[in-house]
Formats: structure tokens, sequence, C-alpha cells
């Protein structure tokens, strides 16, 4: 299979394209979720033993139990898998698109753009998700589960505080993902140039991208930690507001908290994530490209697709003879 026809494989399924992008979104989000809880606590302006990766999580477990860094995690599959559904769709019809008006010149700059109008979908599916999975990460949370704290916001602030943080969301992955798509790709081109599908290439490009995307905007994140949690003594109902309190309350060094534990949530998440999502494109896309291979033979007179094989290998040494 060449470039051309790897490249193509899901781009003219939505289908094919949005399985494989959900599946790939869960099975990122849920296996490093441990650490993407860690992340959040040390992000906290008010928790206590947040100074480092190995602090927070012991902390975690010996005073509030083994199961507490997963806690949230539903909140994560309700919202992971139809946002990166949508981010996924997003971009490969972006990309497909623009490259073609642009007949595959300025390849970086269609990559960002795809990157960023994919991010404005994923973020506007994913965002009350987010809320709610942040607000059960925090410190003395007071809910029980993912539907009693959704019920609770709702009522107590309205559908308004699901997408307090939605600009600053917008405003980190926008240039996350512009940032994060064009590092894969041009990792995929050095370590790839074939463009075929290659396990190693996929994950190391992914967990490049993801590293490198994590680190840029991480005061960014805080910030949004922030506006979600709206912790005590600490609410925010904007961008600058959350900033604000965040230098008053850490300084400038507080814009970097929490930055180790998300590149190391990053690397391996966003390989996973490339891996799994390369894998099942690759699968599905060999899939129907055999279904419509025998859907033609069929139609070209029910020969099975052994027969005609035969059939092709027989007129080449033919015409080789006769040469």
């Amino acid at each position: 299979m060449n470039f051309e026809d790897y490249e193509n494989l899901p781009t003219q399924n939505f289908v094919t394209h949005m399985t494989a992008g959900a599946i790939a979104g869960v099975m990122e989000h849920c296996i490093m979720y441990p650490l993407d809880s860690v992340k959040t606590r040390m992000q906290s302006l008010r928790s206590a033993h947040n100074s480092s990766i190995t602090e927070t999580f012991r902390y975690m477990v010996q005073r509030e139990g083994l199961l507490r860094p997963v806690r949230g995690m539903s909140a994560v599959v309700l919202g992971a898998g139809p946002a990166h559904a949508c981010y996924f769709a997003t971009y490969e019809h972006c990309k497909h698109t623009l490259s073609h008006l642009t007949r595959h010149r300025h390849d970086n700059i269609i990559h960002g753009l795809s990157g960023c109008i994919a991010s404005l979908v994923h973020d506007a599916v994913s965002n009350p998700a987010e809320v709610v999975k942040q607000r059960l990460q925090m410190l003395n949370s007071p809910y029980r589960g993912v539907w009693e704290c959704a019920r609770h916001v709702f009522r107590t602030e309205g559908a308004r505080a699901f997408y307090r943080s939605y600009g600053t969301q917008v405003a980190m992955n926008v240039p996350f993902t512009a940032l994060y798509f064009m590092t894969y790709e041009r990792c995929q081109a050095a370590l790839n140039p074939a463009r075929t599908y290659s396990p190693l290439a996929h994950a190391l490009a992914g967990a490049a991208a993801g590293a490198l995307a994590a680190a840029a905007t991480t005061p960014l994140d805080v910030c949004k930690t922030v506006l979600n949690t709206q912790e005590a003594a600490h609410r925010a109902d904007s961008l600058l507001d959350a900033a604000a309190h965040v230098l008053r309350a850490s300084g400038p060094r507080g814009f970097l908290r929490g930055v180790q534990a998300r590149v190391l949530y990053q690397m391996p998440a966003a390989a996973i994530c490339w891996l799994t999502y390369e894998t099942l494109k690759h699968a599905l896309g060999a899939a129907e490209e055999e279904r419509a291979a025998a859907g033609a033979a069929g139609a070209a007179g029910g020969a099975p697709p052994l027969a005609c094989a035969a059939l092709r290998l027989a007129a080449a040494s033919t015409d080789v003879t006769r040469t």
C-alpha cells in the first residue's frame, strides 16, 4: 500500500474514521488517567503535598485510598470518545480538503490549520466532561460520582459553568494542536519517509509531538484548571482572573505547576493515541479496500479473487514468453 493509498484510507469514510478516533481517545485517556489526576492536583492553588509527582501520588494513595487517582475516569470515557471521534474526523477531512486545494504545497501550514479547526470542535464536545473530571480529582472533593457532580454544578452554577473555561481551553489547545500536528507530521516525514504503516514511527512521532506541545502550553493549562475547579478563595470567571490568582498564589513559577506531570502524561498518551489510531486506520481501511476489490471482481464476472489473481499471473507469463 503506497503513501497516497494509506493517507486516503479513512478520509472518504467518516464512520471508519470516527470509530478509530473514538477508540484511540478512550485508550489514551484511560491508560494515562492516574497521571492526569496527579497533574491536576499539582496545579491546585490550595492543595498540600503537591511539589513533585511522587509526593503528590503518594499523598493521594496514602490519605485518600488506592483508587483515588482513578476517580472521575467515567467522565473521561463519556467525553473522550465522541470528542476524539470529532477531533480526528475534522482533522483528516480538513487536511485532505486543504491539501487538494493547495496541491500539497505548504504542508506544515495545512497540518497546523487543520489541527486548529479540529481543536475547536473537540473542545466544544469535551469541555463539560473536563469540568466534571477535574472537580472529582481535587482534594476533598465533595462529590461521590460523575452524575452527582454534573447535577450539582448545573443546579448551583448553571449551564454556563460547563463552558466557563472554553475560551481558555481554545486559547491553549489551538497552539497546542497546531504544534502537535505539525511536529507529528514532521517526525513522520523523518522517521517514515514512505509514509506506510509503521507502529514504531507512529509511536515515536506521537510521543515527540505530545511532549513539545504540552511543555509549551502548560501556563494556559494551569489557568484552565483554576477556572474549572473554582476552589474557595480562587474563584475566577475569565483567563485574566485565573492568571491573576496564579500569580498572587505562586508567583511567575506558578504558571509551570505540573509541567513535569503534563509532559510525562502527554508523551505516552500521544504515543498510545497515534499508535491505536493508525493501527485501526490501517486495519479498517484495508478491510474496506478488500471488500471493494471483491465487489469489483464479482461485478466483472463473479470470479473469486484467487481465480482473478491466477488469470493475471497467466497473462503476465504469456507476455514474458512472447517477448
